[in-house]
């Protein structure tokens, strides 16, 4: 059965940092592309950040480049997305994923942004 556990959201300042983890069971880990996406209230789902298999072929979207870090451990089945620098805008439910969206969506992790 696959699983995708998301972790690591909470409440921060403007400015502050996260870091989000997102444990994955059930499936050949280190066989796919792994994705963070964020669903903002009334907005539908956006792809964030993408990763290959051994951790290189990274892309963002222009919004979160220079403040987001996205890596993988393929020995510990995770996919990481360390954010710095976060803004109000960053507030969103934040869900990982394969990048062609292969499994069933985790329950997301809420991440606030706001003083």
């Amino acid at each position: 059965q696959v699983q995708l556990v998301e972790s690591g959201g909470g409440l921060v300042q403007p400015g502050g940092s996260l870091r989000l983890s997102c444990a994955a069971s059930g499936f050949s880990f280190s066989s796919y592309a792994m994705s963070w996406y964020r669903q903002a209230p009334g907005k539908g789902r956006e792809l964030v950040a993408v990763i290959g298999t051994r951790g290189g072929s990274i892309n963002y979207v222009d919004s979160v480049k220079g403040r987001f870090t996205i890596s993988r451990d393929n020995a510990k089945n995770t996919v990481y997305l360390q954010m710095n620098a976060m803004k109000p805008e960053d507030t969103a439910v934040y869900y990982c994923n394969t990048n062609t969206i292969r499994f069933p969506w985790g329950q997301g992790t809420q991440v606030t942004v706001s003083s």
